[in-house]
């Protein structure tokens, strides 16, 4: 089946892209969620000219969503905590945190966009990544120092 992508969703396509899929896939997944539109013959046309456009939004996107994986990859941010005589915090660090230290640099991103491995409870250097689009996945040391 013929769907036009209204999200992105990894491995079957990008948003504003037509794409073919399995049948079941598209009616019991993809549709229900509001993920993607079925595409018709007779809308092929409709949706063509709207994946050209969305083609040229998305370079717009991508050349600015470069530009602050840039600023990203070059960050060293650290974070003061009180921690235990051997290094463990009270408490962890979590995204919420890690946004508003990139706000302080004139950088937007939600909760959503910043992964790590497993919740940061001890004192040191650690890699996180903030996921800016499917392939943009700048990432950046966060550093944290007892206070």
């Amino acid at each position: 089946m013929r769907v036009y992508m209204l999200k992105d969703v990894e491995k079957v396509g990008m948003d504003g892209q037509v794409v073919e899929v399995a049948d079941g896939y598209a009616s019991n997944f993809l549709i229900p969620r509001k993920l993607a539109i079925k595409v018709c013959d007779k809308d092929s046309v409709f949706f063509e000219k709207k994946v050209k456009k969305s083609e040229k939004d998305s370079k717009v996107l991508s050349s600015k969503a470069s530009m602050l994986a840039e600023r990203i990859r070059n960050m060293h941010l650290s974070i003061k905590k009180r921690s235990h005589n051997e290094g463990k915090l009270y408490g962890s660090i979590g995204a919420d945190e890690i946004v508003e230290l990139l706000k302080k640099k004139d950088i937007t991103v939600s909760k959503k966009q910043i992964e790590f491995p497993k919740s940061i409870r001890t004192i040191g250097d650690y890699k996180v990544v903030i996921r800016l689009s499917s392939k943009l996945k700048p990432e950046l040391i966060l550093k944290i120092v007892d206070k």
